[in-house]
């Protein structure tokens, strides 16, 4: 028996009419397969695998790295408005944005490497809730760089089992809206990563673990990864047309040495391998780690440390800088809920008010809250979980009548139930205790809007409370009416002295223009002796 292992010419058209057969005959007639043109040698260049992009004298990615010009304590200000404590991890990631991004501008402005600089990926450790991926992620925001998240229990070493590891990168060009240049100065961040560390009380081969850590070491220094995965196929059509037709392929790749890599994960038990290496060095160290301790412990982690938890060194030395999460505290939680800007608060008041419903909330609720959050030991994520069991019969019922404000007290918190029922039954909403947190939330949107402080003292909290109960007076248009003038003088009064803080007391809110007037006379006294 003989074979003819003559091949026929390679023809696109019949190939594409096979596969379209084919597709039909799995898929049904709407089935459609369509090959892109393929592109020609003074194209190739500008392509970025998913379409033509534009040339320009300078891209806009090239831009926002060249106009760079944060301040490390500008950024720590920034994460200030949106992350509660983290004061030490807050410093380190600033530093560390500040030195890799001005370090990508000298390469930009140079156009080659500095070879004395070592790119600072990042190893944070710190318990579930405590902010971890929030400040990562509200540093890309500020940054304008593409951002990806992702848990590294998905991956694989070579993709048979999860994903492969170079989807990270290429999911940089997704959020670049297939901006390659723009994806090259992004930000990875794999959580979990304390799941893919060796047991080293078993010997093999670990793809799961040990073949991860091995495949994201060429990513987190420097390689080019093709914008389309080998496993794409319509990538190995077109590659395998252009073969054929003799032309080069215009697969685009994209670089990752200046991609910033972040690492975290909760690294449970790792304070016990810290304690063992420092033995007896530590006045008064126990044979075990208690839980207030083990804070203490992990701040002092090093590479040693991480080694021995299951990391193989070639990875950790990847990841120069260790930033440590605490854990949050019940007080923390509160400043979470009230001070935060994106504070889960914020989004309920949003909701309701999607159906003509004003939610205040009293400081002494937030507090409970806080503390039921924490029972819960999963950080701020807990305040999520919280706030939908106490709210979630209101927010179905509510929108469905004539109550169009709702204060939410301890009493609410601890039996919803109940004091919906109260409600719906007729019982009226307290007056006396939302005009006073309407008078709270005047003082709150006067020091957003002109950075002043202002805080009414019991005895005229009490005073305008009643006053606004008995007349039936809007309190927030009241105060607008009653300090009027205010705006303006309190920034006088500010530009004097530098007073930023300014407490209202009965006599004051009595007579609000005397009051006034005397603080004026005062500054301009001061500001004139100093």
């Amino acid at each position: 028996m003989s074979f003819d292992n003559s091949k026929p010419p390679f023809n696109p058209e019949e190939l594409q009419k096979e596969l379209q057969k084919l597709l039909k005959g799995k898929f049904g007639e709407d089935a459609q397969i369509i090959f892109s043109a393929s592109p020609t040698d003074d194209a190739e260049d500008d392509m970025d695998g998913e379409g033509e992009v534009e040339v320009h004298e300078e891209s806009a990615a090239r831009r926002l790295v060249r106009e760079f010009n944060y301040l490390p304590k500008q950024i720590k200000e920034y994460l200030d408005r949106y992350v509660i404590k983290q004061d030490e991890a807050k410093i380190v990631l600033s530093t560390v944005i500040c030195d890799h991004y001005n370090y990508v501008k000298k390469c930009l402005e140079s156009g080659e490497q500095l070879s004395e600089y070592a790119k600072q990926n990042v190893i944070m450790t710190g318990p579930t809730g405590s902010g971890k991926t929030y400040l990562i992620r509200n540093i890309a925001k500020l940054m304008g760089v593409p951002f990806v998240k992702a848990d590294a229990t998905k991956f694989s070493e070579t993709g048979y089992v999860g994903s492969d590891v170079d989807d990270l990168v290429r999911e940089l060009v997704h959020k670049a809206d297939g901006d390659v240049e723009l994806a090259q100065f992004g930000i990875v961040y794999l959580d979990e990563i304390d799941k893919i560390a060796s047991d080293r009380s078993t010997g093999g081969r670990d793809v799961s673990g040990k073949g991860v850590q091995f495949g994201l070491l060429k990513l987190m220094e420097e390689t080019d990864v093709p914008v389309r995965s080998p496993m794409d196929i319509q990538a190995q059509i077109q590659s395998m047309m252009d073969f054929q037709q003799g032309k080069k392929p215009a697969q685009k790749t994209i670089n990752t040495k200046h991609i910033l890599f972040i690492v975290s994960g909760a690294f449970t038990g790792i304070a016990d391998v810290i304690q063992r290496r420092m033995g007896d060095k530590r006045v008064g160290f126990t044979a075990e780690v208690h839980e207030e301790e083990a804070e203490d412990y992990v701040r002092l982690a090093q590479s040693v440390d991480f080694v021995e938890y299951g990391f193989e060194p070639e990875f950790i030395g990847r990841l120069p800088v260790c930033v440590t999460c605490r854990d949050l505290k019940p007080e923390d939680l509160f400043k979470v809920l009230k001070y935060s800007e994106g504070s889960i608060i914020r989004q309920v008041e949003n909701a309701m008010s999607s159906y003509g419903i004003d939610v205040y909330f009293t400081d002494e609720a937030l507090e409970k809250i806080a503390e039921r959050a924490h029972e819960e030991k999963t950080g701020a994520r807990a305040l999520v979980s919280v706030l939908e069991r106490v709210l979630r019969h209101f927010k179905f019922e509510l929108p469905s009548t004539d109550i169009n404000q709702l204060v939410i007290t301890p009493e609410v918190v601890e039996d919803p139930e109940g004091q919906l029922k109260s409600m719906l039954e007729g019982a009226k909403t307290n007056a006396h205790l939302l005009n006073r947190e309407q008078l709270r939330r005047f003082a709150r949107d006067f020091k957003e809007k002109h950075s002043i402080d202002i805080e009414f003292a019991a005895d005229a909290l009490e005073y305008l409370t009643d006053i606004c109960t008995e007349q039936e007076r809007e309190p927030i248009k009241y105060c607008k009416e009653l300090f009027a003038d205010y705006e303006y003088g309190l920034v006088l009064i500010k530009r004097n002295t530098g007073q930023e803080k300014f407490v209202f007391d009965k006599n004051v809110v009595q007579n609000p223009a005397e009051a006034l007037n005397e603080w004026i006379r005062k500054s301009v006294e001061k500001a004139k002796s100093d």
